[in-house]
This record gives C-alpha cells, sequence and structure tokens, in this order.
C-alpha cells in the first residue's frame, strides 16, 4: 500500500526539526498542531506574532509557520523580526495567508518567508514544503560544518593539534584587550625540546614527528581546557598561553610540565626516548588599561627566560614579570 506523504516515516518517534507556529485562530492553530504531531514533528504554537517571537528568543526553532493576519505582530512583521536576529542555523518560515494574489505572495516572500501556502491548505501539500526546508537545513548544515571543518585546518597545525601561527595572531589580541579591560592576569610560557636536532638525527625524521606529537600531547592533557591554549610556535617551541594566571601561577604550572616531560617515555618500535624540556615564563597579575602592550614584546620576554634556561644547562624553567610595566607586578 502506497505510503500516506503525511505520516512520519517508520522508526521516527521525534523529529529533529521542531516547529514554532504561530496562529491566532484556535481551531485553525489546533489543526496543525494535529497534523504536524501525526506527522512526527515537536510543535510549539502561539497565538501571535508577538508571542511567538518572545518563543523564539527563548529558544531556537529551525522552522516557523506563521500565519499572515495576527493581532500585536502579523506573519510578515515576525519573518523580518526572526530575519534580523542572529541564530545558530537557518530558519526556514511558511506564510499561511488566505491572500492568494501573486502582489501578496510576493509581499510574504519579500518580508522573509521561504515559502507560501494560501488556506485553506491541503494538509499532504504543507507536509511536502516541509520536507523541502528540511532539506534546506540539512544542506545549510552541512555547509556550516564543511566552513568550521575548513577553518579548523587553518588555524590547527596538523602534525600535533595545537593552534599556529595565525591562530595567535588572531586571538593574542583579544586576550590582552580581555585583560586589560578587566584587570585580569594573563601568562604566557614559551618552552622548548632539549637536544631535538639530536633526535631527527639519531632516529629519523619520523621518530622526530612521533615525539613532537607525544610532547605536545602532554602539554594539551596538562592545560586548562576551556581556559587556555597552546600554540607551535617553531619546530619544536611551543608557547602556551594562560588567561586568569599571574606569572608566578604559570611558573608553578611549567615546573610541572618540566617534571612530568622528564619522566615521561616514548617507545619507537624498540627504542626508548626519554625527553627533557626548557621553559620560559612570563606574565602579569594585572595590566593597566593604558599601557600599549606589543604581543611581540612580551614573547619576547618569554623567549629571553627561555634562552637564559637554555644557557643554565637545560630541563630548567626560568621565569620573571616583564620589567617594562611596573604595575604588572603588583
Amino acid at each position: 500500500m502506497e505510503k500516506n506523504p503525511s505520516e512520519p516515516d517508520r522508526g521516527d518517534k521525534t523529529h529533529p526539526y521542531p516547529i514554532l507556529v504561530a496562529e491566532d485562530d484556535l481551531v485553525t492553530r489546533k489543526l496543525l498542531e494535529k497534523i504536524l504531531t501525526k506527522a512526527g514533528y515537536e510543535v510549539v504554537s502561539a497565538e501571535n506574532g508577538g508571542k511567538a517571537l518572545a518563543l523564539f528568543e527563548s529558544r531556537f526553532f529551525p522552522m516557523v509557520l506563521t500565519d499572515w493576519i495576527m493581532p500585536e505582530m502579523n506573519g510578515p512583521e515576525l519573518c523580518r523580526a526572526i530575519r534580523k536576529r542572529v541564530t545558530p542555523g537557518y530558519v526556514f518560515i511558511v506564510l499561511l495567508s488566505v491572500k492568494d494574489s501573486k502582489y501578496d505572495t510576493i509581499a510574504g516572500l519579500e518580508s522573509g518567508a521561504d515559502d507560501y501556502l494560501t488556506k485553506p491548505f491541503n494538509h499532504c501539500e504543507l507536509i511536502a514544503r516541509l520536507k523541502t526546508g528540511i532539506r534546506i537545513l540539512e544542506l545549510e548544515g552541512s555547509l556550516r560544518k564543511a566552513n568550521e571543518e575548513i577553518r579548523t585546518l587553518s588555524i590547527t597545525d596538523p602534525l600535533t593539534g595545537c593552534y599556529n601561527r595565525t591562530y595567535l595572531n588572531e586571538r593574542m589580541l583579544m586576550e590582552l584587550n580581555r585583560a586589560k579591560r578587566y584587570r585580569h592576569p594573563l601568562s604566557m610560557i614559551l618552552c622548548d625540546i632539549d637536544h631535538f636536532k639530536k633526535i631527527n638525527d639519531t632516529y629519523g625524521h619520523q621518530a622526530g614527528d612521533h615525539v613532537l606529537k607525544e610532547f605536545a600531547g602532554l602539554l594539551l592533557r596538562s592545560i586548562r581546557n576551556t581556559v587556555d591554549w597552546i600554540v607551535r610556535y617553531g619546530g619544536e617551541e611551543f608557547l602556551i598561553i594562560l588567561p586568569e594566571s599571574d606569572w608566578i601561577g604559570a611558573s608553578n604550572l611549567a615546573e610541572r610540565l618540566r617534571r612530568i616531560v622528564s619522566e615521561k617515555v616514548i617507545h619507537i618500535e624498540k627504542t626508548e626516548i626519554r625527553l627533557t624540556a626548557s621553559f620560559g615564563v612570563t606574565g602579569f597579575h594585572s595590566i593597566p588599561r593604558d599601557a600599549e602592550i606589543p604581543m611581540d614584546a612580551i614573547i619576547n620576554q618569554a623567549d629571553r627566560h627561555l634562552y637564559l634556561a637554555k644557557q643554565c644547562g637545560r630541563n630548567i624553567v626560568k621565569s620573571g614579570a616583564p620589567e617594562e610595566w611596573a604595575d604588572s607586578k603588583r
């Protein structure tokens, strides 16, 4: 027997795209609720455009069905209001109306609706139009996901999974501005694997790549996932940015990282490789709001401490507050 297109697919209990219905006529509103619920959709309804907009602002609805003529806010006004909102995804809007002239259809579509149905509408046609909307939403979702993946690739070091210099240039300025605005601490650690060239020369570049990935993994697992972030700054150099941490707290973290790295044994086939790393730390307890602090100046300060750690025999942490901004020491 041929399946009625208004019936839900077999096995579907709830639809992934909830629908917001705006309809002032009680009978029509209840009819829409019944049709859509039977088709497997989750339905939330309101008796006018104003209440529908309030519901939309409290919860995202990827699909909206709205009548044209309603009190407080009519259908075209609701369409325009939704289109002005910043939403996490596209919203497919169907405008329902007794108006059936070409002029009315064009006016409805120009208000922001994606589709237009005249009343009384055919139930199967309504479901078919919504399925068209779902295809649009799924396509938009696929494109958004692809764009996010491209964005992730553009700011990520492919070998270690840490961020790259491009991301550093974008985000570090935001971190500095936030720290200045709220007078919050901000620190960074520049670390370098000791004698990394010897590892490459002795075991080969594939082994060197494996060591870099293992080293980066140790760092990533030791920081606050939602606050701190790591950049592969150079070949074997990594920059750890620590918002909400002053240079003393950053120094304590660097010492813990130094110990973790020195205790790590990396196995490559039958070979055991032990690492050490050197760390340079700098940061602020607070940054004066009127201070002009170039990003490179802070990194250079961390680099000077790292160079000192190398000079002192490696496998050492050297740290200090930037001398140029006395207020940061308070």
